[in-house]
């Protein structure tokens, strides 16, 4: 799902990678859906399993009446469902010519914009259930500790295109400080 994408704008450098123009419209690409599901059946084993055991341990040892205590578990997983949703939708990155923006948060909408010069470190990671979803996380590290970003549940092969791309975009603008 993309709100725009890197070839409506700007230029192509010499591998054919499009370059946005500077006073453009930045172009924001969504998470995949694959990070939603993931963090969806997170919540329901962990709710899940939370709701069984409110509604079982009470409801045997003190009387069933006492197994209503599981609506509170539930309505939580209720609640987390509509939540997670509003949140993935929240998440978006940009790429520009000196820059990349991550933009998220619903309540407390947080923009981040870490320019290519001052990255020191581009990884991607994926832990054993983001690999089991086929996901994968770019995180950027820059001198200062409060411009550290993520980008969450990517597509592999995006977050390696956006490593690589980040990298060499970074040492190429570091190269001129």
């Amino acid at each position: 799902m993309e709100t725009g994408s890197p070839h409506d704008t700007g230029t192509a450098d010499a591998q054919g990678t499009p370059t946005p123009d500077a006073g453009a419209e930045p172009a924001w690409r969504a998470l995949p859906p694959g990070l939603l599901t993931m963090r969806r059946l997170l919540l329901v084993v962990w709710l899940g399993l939370l709701t069984l055991a409110t509604a079982l341990v009470p409801g045997l040892l003190a009387g069933p009446a006492w197994g209503a205590f599981a609506v509170v578990p539930l309505a939580l997983l209720l609640w987390g469902w509509v939540m997670l949703e509003r949140n993935w939708r929240s998440w978006r990155y940009a790429e520009r010519a000196d820059d990349l923006l991550i933009s998220r948060g619903v309540l407390w909408h947080e923009e981040t914009v870490v320019p290519y010069g001052r990255m020191q470190l581009v990884e991607v990671t994926s832990g054993p259930v983001e690999r089991h979803f086929g996901l994968a996380s770019v995180q950027l590290h820059t001198a200062a500790a409060a411009t550290d970003a993520t980008i969450p549940g990517l597509d592999p092969a995006e977050a390696e295109r956006l490593r690589d791309r980040l990298t060499e975009l970074g040492e190429a603008r570091s190269a001129g400080l």
